[in-house]
Order: C-alpha cells, then sequence, then structure tokens
C-alpha cells in the first residue's frame, strides 16, 4: 500500500525543500522534520509491550514500542538525514547501511556496501528521500528481503507515481509511505518537479 501525507504542513515542507537557495543545513533540517511525520504514520499500528521503571512513586509499568525490534535501514548518503532523525526518535532501534549508485546511463543501481547487522523476524523502516525509477529502492528491498525480516517499510520524501507503482507491483506487502507524489519522470529518469540531488543538497556537495 501506497500512503501520502496530505497536510498543510507537509506541504509547505515540502516547498520549503524545493526552494534551490535553502542552505544544506536547512534542507537536513527540513528533511528531519518530515521524516518524524512520516514516522509517526507508519508506527500507528505498532503493538505497545509492557515496561516497568523507576519513577518519582516507585517501579510502575508503561506501555511503549518494543524499539529492540525494530531495524531503520538507510540507503547512503542521501538517506542520512532521515536515519539521523529517526534513531533521534527511537534511540534504542539498530541502524543499518546500504551503499547505492545509479549508472546515468542505463539508470540502474549498483550495490557495493551492506552493512545491515541480522535482522531475521525484525520490522524494517528503509529510508531513502527520493524514488524516481524505484531502480534503486527495488534492489535495497530485494536484498533485505534475502535476510526475512518480519516486515518491510519505507519512508520517502518525494516519488514518481511511475516509480512508486513499478514497486507496489513488485512487493504488494511492503508498505510505502511518503510525503508528497510528483508529477513524473523526465526524459533523464529524474522527478518533475522534484527536488535536485537530495544527497549533493544536503551535503553542499553540488558541482
Amino acid at each position: 500500500m501506497i500512503y501520502e501525507l496530505s497536510n498543510p504542513l507537509t506541504k509547505s515542507l515540502i516547498t520549503q525543500l524545493r526552494n534551490e537557495k535553502s542552505a544544506a543545513v536547512l534542507f537536513r533540517h527540513t528533511i528531519a522534520e518530515l521524516t518524524k511525520q512520516l514516522l509517526y504514520e507508519a508506527l500507528k499500528d505498532f503493538p505497545l509491550s509492557e515496561k516497568k521503571m523507576m519513577t518519582w512513586r516507585g517501579e510502575e509499568s508503561f506501555v511503549a514500542l518494543d524499539e529492540a525490534n525494530i531495524f531503520v535501514v538507510t540507503v547512503l548518503r542521501a538517506g542520512m538525514p532521515m536515519l539521523d532523525s529517526v534513531m533521534q526518535t527511537l534511540p534504542n532501534a539498530t541502524a543499518g547501511f546500504l551503499a547505492m549508485q545509479r549508472d546515468e546511463v542505463t539508470h540502474k543501481s549498483k550495490l557495493y556496501y551492506d552493512r545491515v547487522p541480522d535482522c531475521r523476524g525484525k520490522t524494517i523502516l528503509l529510508v531513502d528521500p527520493m524514488v524516481a525509477t524505484g531502480g534503486s529502492l527495488l534492489d535495497a528491498i530485494e536484498l533485505l528481503k534475502r535476510k526475512e525480516p518480519l516486515r518491510i517499510i519505507t519512508l520517502n520524501i518525494i516519488g514518481s507515481p511511475e516509480g512508486l507503482e513499478r514497486i507496489n507491483a513488485a512487493y504488494p506487502d511492503v508498505d510505502i509511505y511518503i510525503s508528497q507524489i510528483d508529477e513524473g519522470l523526465n526524459a533523464e529518469k529524474y522527478i518533475i518537479p522534484g527536488l535536485g540531488d537530495a544527497g549533493d543538497r544536503a551535503y553542499n556537495t553540488l558541482s
């Protein structure tokens, strides 16, 4: 299933991201804020378990998410602000890293780094800001599926209808939470209107 956020704050933050004059620090901050919105939606059906703790009145039990069963996996490097945002909110979750690069001629992605711990039976939050053709995300999902997680949920900021439908068709059991679905792809397979290169904009590596 594909879940698109629709609240006015989300739309305003997306507009802020589109401004090419936004400094890298503001760009990362906005990505982090949007990630938290996506996280709230993605976790709304998660079960709570009882947790004992010492309070000012003595030991008591309260409900909490079982963060130990949540793995947050990012596609480097554009996904780093998203991973940081989730880990700030869920500090006891486990982080994992994938590095994939898109070939600008074939538009296919190549995996060159996999640092995802054993996640068998766990829930994976796969964070990647941009879904253009969907190729990188499909490759990431395929790789993670081989690790036998309980569930995979993707958190994305901007995506094209073509890329999202491609992922949904290939993996209908993967829930996709996205801030904004844009118009589509141009001839070079870039999202229109899009944001530009999220990794370059986040870390001031524009040439």
